[in-house]
């Protein structure tokens, strides 16, 4: 495994539990599509008409909005929640960042990357279920936790500020009863497809064929 990607398990390291259980909850599952959305509406509506995602239950992760969208293999609309994502705003990973401790990252490089992404499940450094969303570059999908509570990071998912939930090194982090209930179940126990809407550059730079289809 390389080096950064054992690292990123340090990531879902838990916060003291009394800490987390004080913690405000981050709401879910408001209606998809939103008329607030329409890039993510544009791409889930390709996804579905020319069955991009192969059968697979796939997910839209909108960085300009910090949500995450979960759909089915049969493209129905499941559940959609808050999700904390990279410092940084940029949507490519920097060179061999995977192969690099935490601490050799710097901070404009803490990037969660767009495109479409084939995941896998995983397990990090303690034993619990993550979802890789590019391996190499050591991205992961998995439950809210932090390195340190000062990153107060379920008080991050709870804020209605954006910008609030740019603090990762590029893992998305998912409210915990939301990944309970709609990510391990679909995506940690076998192969999904993950979309992820740029925040730099232009959709159409990063999703040419969905750009395209009418």
């Amino acid at each position: 495994m390389a080096q950064a990607a054992v690292m990123a398990g340090v990531l879902v390291l838990s916060m003291a539990t009394a800490a987390h259980a004080d913690a405000p909850q981050a709401p879910f599952n408001r209606r998809f599509p939103a008329d607030d959305a329409p890039a993510a509406q544009r791409l889930v509506h390709w996804a579905r008409e020319t069955r991009d995602h192969q059968g697979l239950p796939f997910a839209v992760i909108d960085k300009l909005a910090a949500r995450i969208h979960v759909f089915s293999a049969k493209a129905q609309w499941l559940g959609s929640a808050p999700v904390l994502l990279g410092a940084a705003l940029g949507d490519r990973s920097a060179p061999d960042i995977g192969n690099r401790p935490l601490s050799k990252i710097r901070p404009e490089e803490r990037t969660t990357p767009a495109g479409r992404f084939v995941t896998e499940p995983g397990r990090n450094l303690r034993g619990e279920d993550i979802v890789w969303i590019d391996y190499e570059s050591a991205v992961s999908l998995h439950r809210v936790r932090s390195v340190h509570a000062s990153e107060r990071r379920p008080q991050r998912l709870a804020s209605q500020g954006v910008q609030d939930k740019r603090i990762s090194y590029g893992c998305v982090n998912a409210p915990e009863a939301f990944y309970n209930q709609f990510i391990a179940p679909l995506f940690g126990q076998s192969p999904g497809v993950v979309y992820v809407l740029p925040d730099t550059e232009a959709f159409a730079t990063i999703f040419v064929a969905a750009n395209a289809y009418k």
